[in-house]
């Protein structure tokens, strides 16, 4: 069965639904949970408009992230779990992470969004389309 599983997480708080799901399949595998969240870099947003130095707001933004899952980490009593800050195109790190730490079973929350939504695109499509392990997609109930 799994032995890690990463739980990739927007740190809004429907990723409860997406820890939910995920101590669940630790429970019955006893795997390792890798919490990570993924920061896009203020740079794709803005470029070079902006003539300020953004790398302090980007590392705020990363230790506010850290924080975060550390919270989660505690909250749930997660004994057996890593924690990552991710930067870049969330697609793209959440498969790096999966193939360096050996992930078996990547968890992403999903809006089950259809239509137009779905051909431009979600973190977890692009997750699904590029993993080279299993992906379970969480339905995130609004």
């Amino acid at each position: 069965m799994y032995k890690n599983i990463l739980v990739a997480l927007d740190l809004s708080n429907e990723g409860e639904q997406v820890i939910a799901k995920a101590l669940k399949m630790q429970q019955a595998t006893q795997a390792r949970l890798h919490l990570t969240h993924v920061i896009e870099p203020i740079s794709y947003a803005y470029g070079g408009d902006i003539p300020l130095d953004l790398g302090d707001i980007q590392q705020q933004l990363q230790k506010h992230s850290e924080e975060k899952l550390q919270k989660l980490i505690e909250k749930h009593a997660l004994t057996n779990s890593a924690a990552a800050v991710l930067v870049g195109r969330p697609e793209g790190e959440i498969h790096r992470y999966a193939e360096e730490n050996g992930i078996d079973l990547v968890i992403v929350g999903s809006h089950g969004r259809h239509g137009l939504q779905l051909l431009l695109g979600s973190t977890a499509n692009g997750v699904l389309h590029g993993a080279k392990c299993d992906v379970l997609a969480v339905r995130i109930s609004d």
